[in-house]
């Protein structure tokens, strides 16, 4: 398969879907509307509702069954950029090659929008209307995988983490594990998990499914850290080596660059051995953690 066309393809599903969900930008209150509208569509890759489709139909369900609460987690992760990048946190000037949210609309409507993004997540996943053949008990566990993995055991804590061990040449390996399992594998592991959920997976592929999530969220954070150092500006849409400028606690921090990248590999391989389950069906999962490691952006 071409993994740039199905990405792309996916992409498309995806952004028609949001557009249907979101506030239009000429909905009362208009600055707070186009606001989240900035940030959504401002050219992001969709990897995280694109694996949860994926892992729906690897399972045997369908795009509709998943495409709701993809969406929702789309507008969670876009929330948590919008905060990222706030003068209180990273203070960064550009997301995704554009101005970020709070250079265009002033910070207090850039926090504003992002808790506006995170409640219309769930006011989307506890629709059970748009769920198409879920069952309730099903859309339930999906918003408490959710809601854990978005909260203080999971992303906001790895935020915080990641905030306090700023500036810190002597972190502990453990605490960097920790910041990069929870503040970005968290959301990347409870999409995979969630798409599972939806398509209806038993026990055992749901763990075979958890342990790809698991191995794909780490490789995806290293995989950024490795960027920070060797893209450019112009590549990952902001200003490249602002982890080390900021004192960031990352894998080639405290490992090195070529270890960070040796353990990137293996985990894409304890990816692709937990969907031997799968089948062909799992194809599109095998590439994804592929390009995951292997982009520029």
């Amino acid at each position: 398969m071409d993994i740039k066309s199905y990405l792309k393809e996916r992409c498309r599903i995806v952004d028609e879907a949001l557009e249907r969900y979101l506030p239009g930008g000429a909905e009362l209150p208009f600055s707070l509307h186009k606001a989240m509208r900035y940030s959504v569509f401002a050219g992001g890759k969709r990897v995280r509702p694109i694996l949860m489709l994926a892992a729906c139909e690897a399972v045997g369900g369908t795009i509709a069954q998943a495409l709701p609460a993809a969406c929702a987690m789309e507008m969670i992760h876009t929330y948590s950029l919008i905060h990222d990048d706030l003068p209180a946190m990273d203070d960064d000037d550009f997301r995704r090659g554009n101005p970020t949210n709070h250079k265009v609309f002033g910070e207090a409507i850039a926090i504003l929008a992002g808790d506006a993004l995170l409640t219309e997540a769930f006011i989307l996943l506890s629709r059970q209307t748009e769920a198409v053949g879920v069952p309730a008990d099903a859309l339930l566990k999906v918003i408490s995988e959710i809601s854990v993995c978005a909260g203080s055991r999971g992303m906001v804590g790895g935020q915080v983490v990641d905030m306090e061990s700023e500036g810190n040449r002597e972190i502990e390996f453990a605490t960097v594990q920790y910041i990069h399992t929870h503040k970005t594998g968290a959301l990347i592991k409870a999409s995979v998990r969630a798409g599972a959920l939806l398509g209806g997976a038993d026990p055992q592929r749901l763990e075979a499914m958890t342990r790809y999530g698991e191995a794909i969220g780490l490789a995806f954070q290293i995989a950024d850290d490795i960027l920070d150092i060797e893209g450019t500006t112009e590549e990952i849409g902001k200003d490249a080596g602002s982890d080390e400028a900021r004192g960031k606690a990352t894998y080639p921090a405290v490992i090195g660059l070529s270890e960070s990248k040796r353990t990137a590999t293996e985990l894409i391989e304890r990816a692709f051995s937990s969907l031997e389950p799968f089948g062909d069906r799992g194809e599109p999962l095998r590439r994804i953690a592929t390009y995951i490691i292997q982009r520029k952006s």
